[in-house]
């Protein structure tokens, strides 16, 4: 098992910025990768980032490129988002993930993070 704490959350204005943080523990030498997806009000879960552990490629979507980074902290099994130039249409629950095969894209992680607010005011 693979416990995972995401914390950063909050509200902020349109073109501001926030970082979100996810500490994962557990039997993490298992995961390939580390994801986050949202979830807004009426919609599906949708990708936004990922990186895997082992060689730091990075995957974004479209939505989000130029805009948004993933990074990561192998000592300390951490891994952030850093959101800059925030749009409103960026308001979601955004869950941190861990995978534990390829396909960092995909939505079906093995592991899930309980979730954090993100509010972005226009």
């Amino acid at each position: 098992q693979v416990q995972l704490v995401e914390s950063g959350g909050g509200l902020v204005q349109a073109g501001g910025s926030l970082r979100l943080s996810c500490a994962a523990s557990g039997r993490t030498f298992n995961s390939y990768g580390m994801g986050w997806l949202r979830q807004a009000p009426g919609k599906e879960r949708e990708f936004v980032a990922a990186i895997a552990w082992s060689t730091g490629i990075r995957f974004y979507a479209d939505s989000v490129k130029g805009r948004f980074t993933i990074t990561r902290d192998n000592a300390k099994n951490t891994v952030y988002l850093q959101m800059n130039s925030l749009k409103a249409e960026d308001t979601a629950v955004y869950y941190c993930a861990a995978r534990d095969r390829v396909g960092l894209r995909q939505n079906d992680y093995d592991y899930w993070g309980q979730g954090t607010q993100v509010t972005v005011s226009s």
